[in-house]
């Protein structure tokens, strides 16, 4: 609250008390009419009024010091990094304790990462706090019809009406809401929009929450857990999986100066393909490889093949280690089998974009194969590149991404990514083509020339059909032009202007610390921030990065 607003408060907690004290006396002395003789059979003598009353003033006295003190918001003390940096910021502002609830849970998983947090109330954040953060996350709710938490009022009136500049900032956003209201996450976005406009990066794209909807909550769970340096943080509601089954696996950039990247097709181990639209996100239940199952199986002496009861009946024991966040030796050894199986927790879900449509015939994904510093495969992409045999079943669920939802077939259409960002990419060009929507342009940026031209047969098709426009592409190992695809973005800029006049929209998907950013300061340059801003507004500016 803004201190001439919490000075009122403090004098109208006193006038409150002293008006208390002057309706006792008032009784005190109405009611002394009523006694006809001494009211007290030994009544005080004269000095010891005098020293009641001075005892009463003294009183009174106290109370007017301490209620006129205004009360500074608790902060604790946090130390800063190892390098000097401060720690990270974790602001909430809740109306009911949801917001604050997500918000200690996240400053939980960022302090098992190692990484020193502060967690404070978003009235308690004021400049000075917020110019000395390098990364901060904030979890907002949105009340009534899109107003901000009744204690947030402070921050939006005092913080937010002074012209900061943020721009050493890098922040976090999840808005929480309820599409049954009108303005949906109204605060979320005006938070949102005001540290871009201070000049704050945004680490990743804000996560907006329908009425508590999990998909959601474990997609922010899943980017935090990579600002933490996470590899397996537990879900807080792992997914509901279901069975498909690999039905192919293609590698698809043999000699790349990259990683390998695979093309994957996946189809229901039972029933028809269900429906999704493109953006949206396979969510995919991992396994550890067989031989990390078989060397704590090893170590405990404990038969691979042996029944267990689990929530979802008998299985051998080895599957469920397979799926699990295997323990440490010492910790599970002398537990009797069920014990140990009790104890287990289940391993988090890895998200990938769908790269194709349902009237394909199958959900199809592009995986890079990551690296630990060890040079063992990460735990998604090694189980789906390398763990995996075509016919095997695999978890996935899929999740609805509406923020990265096809814009109306009769809008152009630029779409712009990176590396293995084009499967999302190319999930939207499968759609437009669905619906007859022409006036497509592809700008696409990976290594080699000769190496990581993924989807190129595509591409070529589209081209040669005419559902593509434009395709501009971009290779940081090319000998004779190197280039990014920001690049190639802005020295089309005289184009870029000419499309959005039309009433383009623009879909970036692909890495959020390099690609993203950089295209995001091309779009501000070519068309100025306010045009720029305004699209992010009026839903023609998406991004779905990583």
């Amino acid at each position: 609250m803004p201190k001439a607003a919490e000075g009122h408060g403090s004098h109208r907690a006193l006038a409150g008390h002293l008006a208390l004290v002057a309706l006792l006396v008032l009784a005190a002395c109405l009611l002394l009419p009523l006694h006809g003789d001494a009211w007290w059979p030994a009544t005080p003598r004269p000095l010891r009024w005098w020293l009641a009353g001075g005892t009463l003033a003294a009183w009174l006295g106290l109370c007017a010091v301490f209620l006129r003190r205004p009360a500074a918001p608790a902060q604790a003390t946090v130390p800063a990094t190892a390098d000097g940096e401060p720690p990270l910021l974790v602001a909430w502002a809740s109306q009911t304790g949801f917001a604050q609830v997500l918000a200690e849970r996240s400053a939980a998983m960022l302090r098992e990462g190692g990484v020193p947090v502060r967690v404070l109330p978003l009235e308690a954040v004021d400049a000075v706090l917020l110019g000395e953060t390098r990364r901060a996350l904030f979890v907002a709710s949105t009340t009534g019809e899109g107003d901000p938490p009744d204690h947030a009022l402070a921050f939006l009136r005092r913080t937010m009406a002074q012209p900061l500049s943020l721009a050493g900032l890098e922040y976090a956003l999840l808005a929480l809401g309820d599409r049954e209201y009108q303005d949906f996450c109204a605060f979320g976005r005006q938070l949102d929009g005001w540290l871009g406009a201070r000049g704050a990066r945004a680490l990743f794209d804000r996560v907006e929450v329908d009425n508590a909807d999990q998909a959601s909550l474990r997609h922010w769970q899943y980017e935090v857990g990579r600002i933490g340096g996470l590899d397996g943080p537990p879900d807080w509601t792992p997914p509901a999986y279901e069975p498909w089954r690999l039905q192919a696996r293609v590698p698809v950039n043999t000699g790349s100066p990259g990683a390998p990247v695979f093309d994957l097709c996946l189809v229901p181990a039972d029933g028809p393909l269900p429906e999704w639209t493109a953006g949206d996100i396979a969510e995919i239940g991992p396994h550890h490889p067989p031989g990390r199952v078989q060397a704590l199986l090893d170590a405990l002496q404990l038969p691979g093949d042996a029944q267990v009861e689990t929530a979802g009946g008998r299985e051998p024991l080895a599957a469920l280690l397979a799926r699990s966040q295997l323990p440490s030796v010492e910790s599970v050894r002398g537990l009797a089998l069920q014990q140990l199986v009790e104890g287990l927790q289940p391993l988090p879900h890895r998200e990938y974009s769908i790269a194709s449509v349902p009237g394909e015939g199958g959900l199809r994904l592009l995986v890079r194969r990551m690296a630990r510093p060890d040079g063992s495969a990460g735990l998604g992409s090694g189980w789906l590149c390398d763990t995996a045999a075509p016919g095997q079943a695999i978890d996935l669920r899929l999740r609805r991404n509406t923020g990265f939802h096809p814009p109306p077939p009769e809008r152009p259409l630029i779409l712009v990514g990176n590396g293995t960002g084009i499967a999302g990419l190319r999930a939207h060009l499968q759609a437009r083509i669905a619906a007859g929507a022409r006036g497509n342009w592809l700008l696409f940026g990976e290594r080699s020339p000769e190496h990581d031209r993924f989807y190129a047969d595509d591409i070529r098709q589209w081209q040669s059909q005419g559902w593509l426009d434009r395709v501009d592409l971009a290779f940081s190992r090319a000998p004779d032009q190197a280039c990014y695809v920001q690049h190639r973005l802005e020295a089309a800029a005289g184009l870029l202007c000419d499309w959005v006049e039309r009433g383009a929209s623009i879909l970036v998907c692909g890495n959020a610390t390099g690609m993203a950013p950089a295209v995001d300061a091309v779009l501000a340059r070519v068309l100025g921030e306010e045009q720029r801003d305004a699209l992010r507004t009026e839903g023609r500016y998406r991004r779905d990065v990583y």
